[in-house]
């Protein structure tokens, strides 16, 4: 073989060796001489650009190759025009030596990545690859990079604003994190809050800086450490510098462990607060009805050994009158100041209670006697008898109580408070700003008393209601010019007067109504009697205190188309004590209506003469009380000869009450009295009886006129 054909041989292997290695390679390759054409390249570069083996060759410029591959989708961004400036420009740009990368995008979406080095024997030596995975994963990563950062910032405000304080140790008690609050309850240093800090560091601190704990600082770190072996959820409350804090142990699987810590000192003084405030009360602090039922039950244990306590009710005078006209608010002063008198008077054994309203009770224990509890309630009414100035105004009460004593009036809490409030009714039936004990008896008129409550409350609407009437004598007259209307009630076969159950509907308010039914039903029966004959009414206060009561009276009179002039009123002074101005209103417009007003029961009261200057009345009624002894006593003659001779100086009309014999008629007839009523002349009488009376007068009178007509002829 000749030596050139050797020569060539030679050259042919390096050639094909060369393209070999060119093929193989895994990324695209090429070369581009400095004139910009093409002098190399593999089949990765045209499979990445979509370039047919057909469609390229050597020699071929590069504005053709990028028309050729903007034709196959490629630099879709830029468009080939604007692609092959920009590349050519890198390409010139990049003759140092240096090798230079750059992006671009090709058909299917994917990412090509090329890298160019410039040699002056050959021009620029391109590769080619395909980056669209690799960036794909990058862009995962750094995603999952970014969520992890977010979600770690998630966490960590999570963590750092929950109310409670927040820590977590791993299984070699280290500590992995922990949150703001767990750093301020516990005030911990910042040496101590960081990761990977031993447990035993921690809990020395806390038991150094305060931490309430029995033992010494060893048997508190030991404690800890039982309680995370035993990898059970913990709950445990200590004390921390007077602070309560109540800490959770929560063990994981991995042997570490969550721990959270609350300050709960508020909530505690909150809880300990209701505690409070449900046993006390809540204006005057005082134990309220509930705690002092509960004091009385532990007594009984006592008492059925035989010792001695007492139980002491009471209740405030008038305090609805300084409720009624002061207000709310002052009588809320009055309550604290009285609660306040009421402790100063007790001992340090005794438990006071405020029941409710102006309702207090005392429970003396130990007790000695009876007068023990006598002193005490002395002490009381002296105190409370002293006047109290709230905002400014003097205000005057009073108490009264009702004491009940064990084991002698009973040993049970139910018996002996029952027992003191029925002395406490006694005390107040008999004038009030006094005290009254226990007595047997007691019961039983209260159980009556309440067996008349209920009746009153259903008489009407059983019908058991009636009026009698009794006549009033006019003296001059001679004849019947006037008929009281008395209310009777016919209650389990029997009458039950009215002094019995007149006080209990007024107390109770069922006056109102009754008064409503007692003032229809006489101008009703006043309708049928002769014209010159009025009827006349009781009026109770409390039916003053309704809305209308002059719009009752115009009601009743139109109903029974009675004529004002023949109606009359009687009050009595009780309900001038307080001088209202509303009431002396309503006796105004009843007076401006016709309707004549009498004052009942004159003399018996305090002030009766300086009522009749608030008041013009039309008629004086003089207390039956002044005629028992009439005849036999020259006060009584004196008073009576007063009141009629006032009368007539004021231009009242007089009645005397009560007249029961010939003598007590002649002397009240002498003196000028008006008119008289009395079982002389007439008892009272059911309405037959009474219209048979009027009757009877009536022929009378005109027999007279007869006779006196005959005479005249």
């Amino acid at each position: 073989m000749r030596a050139e054909d050797a020569g060539s041989l030679s050259e042919m292997a390096e050639a094909l060796l060369l393209d070999a290695a060119l093929e193989n390679i895994p990324y695209g390759f090429c070369v581009w001489s400095p004139q910009f054409r093409l002098v190399m390249w593999n089949k990765n570069w045209r499979d990445l650009y979509g370039f047919r083996l057909d469609q390229v060759h050597r020699g071929m410029s590069l504005e053709e190759v990028v028309e050729l591959s903007a034709r196959l989708g490629n630099h879709h961004e830029h468009g080939s025009q604007g692609f092959y400036e920009a590349y050519t420009a890198e390409l010139l740009a990049n003759r140092g030596g240096a090798r230079y990368k750059s992006q671009e995008m090709v058909h299917g979406g994917r990412v090509i990545e090329t890298a160019h080095v410039y040699s002056e024997a050959l021009g620029w030596v391109v590769t080619h690859e395909d980056v669209t995975a690799e960036l794909a994963r990058t862009e995962i990563v750094a995603k999952r990079k970014l969520e992890l950062e977010r979600q770690n910032i998630r966490l960590d405000a999570a963590v750092n604003n929950i109310s409670q304080g927040l820590c977590m140790f791993d299984p070699r008690g280290r500590l992995v994190i922990c949150n703001q609050p767990y750093i301020k309850i516990y005030n911990l240093p910042e040496r101590l809050h960081k990761p990977g800090t031993q447990l035993e560091d921690i809990l020395g601190h806390l038991f150094d800086v305060g931490m309430s704990a029995s033992g010494t600082r060893e048997d508190y770190i030991v404690w800890r450490r039982e309680v995370i072996a035993r990898r059970e959820f913990g709950k445990t409350v200590h004390e921390l510098n007077g602070r309560v804090i109540l800490m959770q142990h929560h063990p994981m699987k991995d042997g570490g462990w969550v721990s959270t810590h609350e300050d709960i000192t508020e909530q505690r003084q909150t809880e300990a607060r209701i505690r409070h405030l449900a046993r006390h009360d809540a204006l005057t602090d005082l134990p309220n009805r509930i705690e002092f039922l509960e004091q009385m039950a532990k007594t009984e244990a006592g008492l059925g050994r035989g010792e001695m306590a007492a139980v002491l009710y009471l209740d405030l005078d008038h305090f609805k009158a300084v409720n009624d006209t002061l207000g709310h608010a002052v009588g809320d002063e009055v309550i604290k100041q009285a609660s306040a008198r009421l402790w100063g008077t007790t001992r340090e054994t005794d438990l006071l209670a405020r029941l409710g309203g102006d309702e207090f009770a005392i429970l003396m224990r130990p007790l000695e006697s009876a007068s023990d509890a006598a002193r005490v309630a002395d002490r009381i009414i002296k105190a409370i008898s002293a006047p109290m100035n709230i905002a400014g105004q003097q205000i005057d009460i009073g108490i009264s109580i009702g004491i009940a004593l064990g084991p002698g009036d009973g040993i049970k809490t139910d018996t002996l408070v029952k027992n003191a409030d029925l002395a406490l009714y006694k005390a107040k039936s008999e004038g009030r700003s006094t005290y009254h004990f226990f007595e047997a008896g007691m019961d039983a008129a209260l159980q009556q008393r309440r067996t008349i409550e209920a009746g009153l409350r259903l008489a009407l609407q059983r019908q058991e209601l009636r009026l009698v009437y009794q006549p009033l004598l006019g003296l001059k007259e001679n004849r019947v010019t006037c008929v009281e209307a008395l209310l009777r009630w016919d209650h389990d076969d029997r009458t039950v007067s009215p002094v019995e159950f007149i006080p209990i509907a007024e107390e109770t308010g069922l006056i109102v109504p009754i008064g409503e039914w007692v003032l229809r039903e006489a101008c009703k029966s006043a309708a049928s009697w002769p014209d010159e004959i009025r009827v006349a009414v009781n009026l109770s206060p409390v039916q003053f205190k309704s809305r209308d009561l002059v719009g009752l009276v115009k009601s009743a009179l139109s109903d029974a188309r009675l004529p004002a002039t023949r109606l009359e009123l009687e009050i009595t002074e009780s309900l001038l004590l307080a001088e209202s101005e509303s009431v002396l209103k309503a006796l105004h417009d009843l007076r401006a209506m016709g309707v004549r007003i009498s004052m009942d029961d004159f003399g018996t009261g305090y002030s009766s003469l300086s009522y009749l200057r608030s008041f013009p009345f039309d008629k004086i009624k003089i207390d039956r009380s002044f005629m028992a002894d009439l005849t036999s006593r020259q006060d009584s003659q004196a008073i009576i000869r007063a009141v009629i001779g006032l009368g007539q100086s004021l231009g009242m009309s007089t009645t005397a009450e009560g007249v029961e014999t010939e003598e007590q008629l002649a002397m009240v007839r002498a003196q000028g009295c008006s008119e008289v009523q009395g079982f002389l002349f007439s008892p009272p009488l059911p309405p037959t009886a009474l219209a048979n009376l009027l009757q009877g007068e009536a022929a009378r009178a005109e027999a007279e006129v007869w006779t006196e007509r005959k005479k005249a002829s």
